[in-house]
């Protein structure tokens, strides 16, 4: 299957905590950092998933905010920091690459939020992403 998201990250699953309906998933990414998806506790037991398997948490770049620094107080689970390697800027969005420990993604905002966080290549950036807007597909 080929899908048009480009945030594809490998990891595990370190702990699943079950709720009625949902389910939040940990997962350890391949430079050690943490995410964690909110998805329904029947794509789990469809999925099979378990601590220990291995999973790409897959994220549309629409989904990706970006903050100048890490953020507090905000309900946000996954902060990932990185550093901006290129900007591809149009007339209203832009598309940002960053690159992490052990990974990269792709962030779409818009060009104001570029010019307005004064992002660069090489800039330091935390992308934030919900843990609702995490999808995992297994291998």
């Amino acid at each position: 299957m080929t899908l048009s998201i480009r945030n594809q990250l490998p990891g595990t699953v370190t702990a699943i905590t079950p709720g009625e309906v949902m389910a939040t998933v940990g997962i350890r990414l391949a430079g050690g950092q943490a995410l964690t998806a909110a998805i329904t506790l029947e794509a789990v037991h469809e999925l099979g998933l378990a601590p220990g398997s291995a999973v790409r948490a897959l994220v549309k770049s629409t989904e990706v905010a970006l903050a100048t620094g890490p953020v507090e107080g905000v309900s946000i689970r996954n902060q990932l920091p990185g550093t901006v390697t290129d900007i591809a800027t149009g007339s209203a969005m832009a598309s940002v690459k960053l690159a992490f420990d052990g990974g990269a993604l792709t962030a779409a905002v818009t060009r104001d939020a570029v010019a307005d966080l004064a992002l660069t290549a090489g800039s330091p950036v935390v992308a934030l992403i919900k843990a609702t807007e995490v999808s995992l597909a297994t291998a």
